[in-house]
């Protein structure tokens, strides 16, 4: 059998660039997989770079070369032993080398070079056979990707990109290079396991399980193994038992001729009535264990297991519908023949320290995008392939994945090696993801085809490549043969069925669209003026959470922050998109007065943040089945910063996760106009019908009943997986004093509120609300009732305990109703729990007293 070991200690030394000077030449302790940053911050050689501006001052790293070293001590090779060295990612562009000169310090007259790196994304394997029997050096020489990124612009010509340094010259993850949420910290190391592996005979190389689903309800597993023979001895025939969901197959392949090569080995096996897999909310999420053993010969004169591969798979079919109809061309996901319509988010890397993130926290991360009700999400591409982990967590839990190939924002390149650098990736991160059921999508790039109509990159490309050849041409043809059972989509946004001079990419009508004029041009009422057929990014921008912004960016100890913090240095360099403060408050002065001190400031930028999206995501819920989806620019971060995220660098949700978990409940309430008209949109995404009463009132802020609907007496059945449109009209609608009025719509515990006034216009009671505060297991119940319209009702726990919870945020609150908040925490002052600064609503932001 195999044996794998893996090489975990290291030392680190920075060997050339701007290196400060107790640094410079001095290795250093470091764990692998690791990189630069975090080995020296594990020896506290450098400072934190999340905290205040150490981001600024740990810019010489990126122009620093590193040595990686350890010892490679292994047993001479048998003679009918292969001995590989196995780096499953180097962070990114390296030369590796093993010296058997070990009274040398480095690499020495002993130098054997094994090969040279320039792709995060991909492993490498090296045959060291010849190379142990006696302790050697193994070392990593990792230079600059930024200046070897320089070097190929000026080698080849510069292309577009989105930002200033050219991350589109090397294979490292985009964001590396700074983002307009994450810093400028490019590290460089060995990200992933070193191993030392040795075998005889044959080796399992990749095994690629694709699955389909018959008709008649058979599961199939079309199982593709590549098997590779060291070429050390005349090995006889080669056997491979496949074993899923308690069925078996066996395949053989003829004895080889002792040369080293590899061999493809295919075979199906059929599991009969098959539980499918399902998406959040649409069913159970049965995984099927898969065992692949290989042996050297055949029947009852098998040799021991030579190596062995063990994984899950699942059972569901999975297309995307992009037939054109009268609105234009469709872009529904469809689950084992289901329409399914996308909650998603997109994700980023969730620590751009990539080494740090463990399944655990995946975990959690992922159990936040079910607890805010989505059921996809978009690794984008700008990032990482994931780990096995996070797509692991994703099939137990039925979280849709959308997967980019890694290119964003930018023209890239086709020449050698470029071309076959992105084919190599691709090839090996297919058919490894290939058996997790939740990977429903493949997309060629985030944003490419877009830049090239519309950013103005024609003409400074000229001639020049731009990756056209990647999204219609390698893409499909690597994909088709490696992982021919899931859809593939050119990119995102993309108009399906046309050329980008036939269609715009971004039309809304047509395929995939982002919404972008919000947030940067047009106040969020705009998300109104479309209809799209599936939205794959939008997002509006609000701060982290105070507790977050108190660990890592106000002044040590500040209880608040001083006087100008919103400008100042340390928070704009957490604040890294362009004219980001200017369009905080560009984007809340059309609803909001302004507010120049920052607590409320900061609560008025999150609440706007909420508002939008939950503005967004009512509208584009109401138009299902036409708009099929809605995926928000993001879920998560990578360290604390203020962004379109809704969960925090430290893992803290903000109000926006509460505004995700309201709009994309499986039964919502909106009230939408269609045309002249308003309407009740009623949205029940659940498999059974939705009955009851449709009660509609329009009342004054302080709940005087104005009028009240006729239908209310009606019972109203919504069907599953549809939306039922109820129209609003007579004295329901003949609004008289729009200051002081609410249209209030209720179908069982589902509400609806639609105002004729922005709030900063509404005779709104700055203090609407009374609260209780009461102990209970584990921290305290805190009951809300409304006097008057208490709009966004939400405590602000983390202000006294960083590490509290409360179960909803947000919260709107007719005349006279109450809200029930559970805040997990002990030892919280019960006085300050109940208010302001920890209490607030939309009100409190209104300048004017009601009249």
């Amino acid at each position: 059998m195999k044996i794998s070991r893996d090489l975990t200690d290291w030392t680190l030394t920075a060997t050339g660039g701007p290196v400060p000077a107790n640094l410079a030449g001095v290795p250093v302790p470091a764990t692998v997989p690791g990189t630069s940053h975090t080995a020296l911050l594990e020896q506290e050689l450098i400072p934190d770079p999340y905290l205040g501006t150490n981001e600024t001052s740990l810019a010489w790293m990126k122009r620093t070369t590193w040595r990686y070293a350890t010892v490679l001590d292994e047993p001479p090779a048998e003679p009918d032993e292969r001995v590989d060295l196995l780096f499953e990612g180097i962070d990114t562009v390296s030369t590796v080398v093993v010296d058997t000169d070990v009274e040398r310090t480095g690499v020495g007259q002993g130098r054997t070079e094994l090969g040279r790196t320039a792709n995060m994304h991909r492993s490498y394997r090296y045959d060291v056979r010849e190379l142990v029997g006696t302790p050697a050096n193994l070392v990593v020489d990792l230079d600059s990707a930024l200046e070897t990124a320089e070097a190929e612009a000026q080698r080849i010509g510069t292309r577009p990109m989105a930002y200033d340094q050219p991350f589109n010259m090397v294979r490292k993850m985009a964001c590396s290079f700074g983002w307009d949420w994450g810093p400028d910290l490019q590290t460089a190391g060995l990200w992933k396991p070193v191993r030392v592996q040795r075998w005889r005979v044959a080796r399992l190389a990749q095994v690629t399980p694709l699955v389909t689903v018959a008709d008649d309800g058979t599961g199939l597993v079309d199982v593709r193994v590549e098997v590779e023979t060291s070429g050390l001895s005349d090995a006889g025939p080669l056997t491979v038992d496949v074993s899923v969901g308690g069925r078996g197959l066996t395949i053989g392949s003829r004895g080889g001729d002792g040369s080293a090569h590899v061999k493809v080995l295919t075979g199906q096996v059929e599991v009969p009535d098959v539980d499918l897999w399902w998406p959040a909310g649409y069913g159970e999420q049965p995984l099927y264990p898969i065992e692949v053993t290989l042996y050297e010969g055949n029947g009852e004169d098998r040799s021991d297991p030579l190596d062995a591969w063990s994984g899950r798979v699942a059972f569901r079919t999975v297309e995307v519908d992009r037939t054109p109809d009268e609105h234009g061309t469709r872009f529904t996901f469809v689950i084992n023949g289901k329409p399914v319509f996308v909650r998603g988010a997109n994700w980023i890397p969730d620590d751009h320290l990539l080494t740090r993130i463990t399944r655990e926290r995946l975990k959690h991360r992922v159990d936040q995008a079910l607890g805010a009700n989505l059921n996809l999400l978009r690794v984008w591409g700008g990032g990482i392939y994931e780990s096995d982990d996070f797509y692991d967590v994703c099939d137990e839990k039925g979280v849709m994945v959308w997967q980019d190939i890694l290119l964003a924002c930018a023209a890239y390149p086709e020449e050698s090696p470029h071309r076959s650098e992105f084919e190599a990736e691709l090839r090996e991160n297919a058919a490894r993801l290939a058996p997790h059921p939740s990977l429903v999508l493949w997309n060629g790039g985030n944003e490419n085809i877009w830049g090239h109509e519309d950013w103005d990159w024609k003409e400074p490309l000229g001639d020049l490549t731009w990756g056209a050849g990647y999204y219609y041409d390698l893409f499909p043809k690597v994909l088709a043969e490696v992982d021919p059972t899931r859809p593939y989509c050119a990119g995102s946004p993309y108009s399906p069925g046309f050329t980008p001079e036939e269609m715009h990419p971004n039309d809304p009508d047509h395929g995939t669209h982002h919404q972008w004029d919000v947030w940067n041009r047009v106040d969020y009422t705009h998300y109104r003026d479309d209809v799209p057929r599936f939205v794959s990014e939008f997002g509006f921008q609000g701060p982290a959470t105070w507790a977050t912004m108190g660990r890592a960016i106000l002044p040590d100890g500040a209880a608040e922050a001083p006087p100008g913090f919103k400008e100042s240095e340390v928070f704009l360099l957490h604040q890294k998109a362009d004219y980001g403060n200017l369009k905080l408050d560009g984007g809340m002065a059309a609803h909001l007065d302004v507010p120049e001190e920052f607590t409320d400031w900061h609560w008025a930028t999150q609440l706007n943040q909420a508002r939008a999206i939950q503005y967004a995501l009512e509208h584009y819920r109401s138009w299902w089945p036409r708009t099929a989806g809605a995926i928000v620019w993001q879920l998560n971060d990578c360290w604390p910063v203020t962004s379109w995220a809704a969960v925090d660098g430290d893992a803290r949700r903000k109000p926006l996760w509460y505004a995700l978990k309201h709009a994309f409940a499986d039964r919502m309430v909106t009230v939408q106009p269609r045309g002249a008209e308003l309407v009740a949109a009623l949205v029940n995404d659940s498999d059974k019908p939705w009955t009851g009463q449709v009660r509609v009132a329009r009342t004054t802020l302080g709940g005087e009943v104005l009028a009240t609907s006729g239908v209310a007496a009606e019972a109203v059945t919504v069907g599953p997986r549809s939306v039922t449109l109820v129209p609003l009209a007579g004295d329901l609608v003949a609004v008289g004093d729009p200051a002081n009025e609410v249209l209030v719509v209720t179908l069982g515990e589902a509400l609806g509120l639609h105002r004729w006034a922005e709030s900063k216009d509404l005779a709104l009671d700055p203090a609407p609300v009374r609260a209780t505060v009461t102990a209970e297991d584990g921290g305290y119940r805190v009951d809300v009732t409304a006097t008057s319209l208490a709009l966004g009702v939400t405590l602000l726990a983390d202000r006294l305990d960083p590490d509290a919870q409360v179960d909803d945020q947000v919260v709107d609150l007719p005349a006279g109703a109450t809200a029930v908040f559970h805040v997990t925490s002990r030892g919280l002052d019960q006085d300050a729990l109940a208010t302001r600064p920890v209490l607030r609503t939309e009100n409190d932001l209104v300048a004017h007293p009601a009249s």
